[in-house]
């Protein structure tokens, strides 16, 4: 079992910039592919970005690219957002997801994860 805890959401005006953080626990952290996912009201949650575990190689959303970084630290068992240049289209709810040993090609699709955290809010005021 893998617990993931979410933090960093907020309120920000367009712009500005955020970096969000997902803790985890329960299991070696290293053989986990790490996600983030987002979920606007009345739309579907929606892939962000994803670092592999095997070698953190990372992939994003054409939405976010240029502007949106992931990327992971394996002795703090957390995987970070940063978040630049934030758009009012960037409110969500952001999810953390943890995916054991999972492969790259399926990284951006929400059935690859096996574990969620519980999201936190990011706002950006225009």
């Amino acid at each position: 079992q893998v617990q993931l805890v979410e933090s960093g959401g907020g309120l920000v005006q367009a712009g500005g910039s955020l970096r969000l953080s997902c803790a985890a626990s329960g299991r070696s952290f290293s053989s986990l592919a790490m996600g983030w996912f987002r979920q606007a009201p009345g739309k579907e949650r929606e892939f962000v970005a994803a670092i592999t575990w095997s070698n953190d190689n990372t992939y994003s959303a054409d939405s976010v690219q240029g502007r949106f970084t992931i990327s992971r630290d394996n002795t703090k068992n957390t995987v970070y957002l940063q978040m630049n240049s934030l758009k009012p289209e960037d409110t969500a709810v952001y999810y953390c997801a943890a995916g054991l040993l999972a492969i790259s090609r399926t990284l951006q699709r929400p059935s690859t994860y096996n574990y969620w955290g519980q999201g936190t809010q990011v706002t950006v005021s225009s």
